[in-house]
């Protein structure tokens, strides 16, 4: 597994490899945001690491220029930038996780782990979570055995809240990801597709897989109670 480390600060960046190549990964690391953006437009990464500061480009905008190229390698946001407003910009630029500075390389590892295992996810037919049986190519969902009979829509939106199960995602990730950026849908629009997801997918089973977060968006948790 290859992990491209952008950073420009060299005592981080080599802790970082150090760390993560004692985990059993391949790192490479960049300096600036323009050579990073290069190297990872090569392809063949399994993780991005992108600090959110860096000359050059930084990692917000490495984000989104990726993530409208439909580059959908998992990116963990490394940064010193600590507040919940950044976190939220990072997030809906693109990035998957996001980890604030100082960071223990306990925690690093097991944020790394976790995406790689979401992407792996992400790329498998056959997703099963509890009660859940997804096909992701006939684009099937079953509940308890019975076949929830969702649109296209909604099975985009769905999709998207499962391979990012646990975590937040917000309005915007779910429209540029389900909608392809479309400027004409609004988050109302993103709001009335989850709501009939909703009525199919929890109905009157529990737990109640979807919940909303106020002023952030969405998740799907196994563990949310009505």
């Amino acid at each position: 597994m290859k992990i491209l480390c952008i950073e420009d600060d060299e005592n981080i960046a080599e802790i970082v490899k150090i760390g993560l190549e004692s985990a059993g990964w391949t790192v490479e690391l960049a300096s600036s945001g323009t050579e990073g953006i290069e190297l990872a437009r090569e392809g063949g990464w399994g993780l991005l690491v992108v600090d959110g500061m860096l000359p050059g480009l930084d990692g917000i905008e490495i984000c989104k220029r990726l993530r409208s190229g439909r580059d959908r390698t998992p990116i963990l946001m490394l940064t010193a930038r600590d507040t919940v407003k950044d976190e939220v910009r990072g997030l809906e630029a693109g990035a998957d996780d996001y980890l604030t500075k100082p960071f223990s390389m306990e925690v690093l590892l097991a944020r790394c782990r976790v995406l790689l295992r979401r992407d792996a996810r992400e790329k498998s037919r056959y997703i099963h979570i509890d009660d859940l049986e997804v096909d992701t190519v006939n684009h099937t969902v079953k509940r308890s055995g019975i076949d929830l009979q969702l649109t296209q829509r909604e099975f985009g939106v769905f999709e998207a809240l499962l391979l990012r199960e646990g975590t937040v995602i917000s309005r915007e990730q779910l429209r540029l990801r389900v909608w392809n950026d479309d400027a004409a849908v609004g988050s109302n629009v993103v709001d009335v597709y989850v709501k009939q997801l909703r009525s199919k997918l929890d109905d009157t089973r529990e737990p109640r897989l979807i919940r909303t977060v106020y002023g952030a968006g969405y998740i799907l948790d196994r563990h949310t109670k009505a």
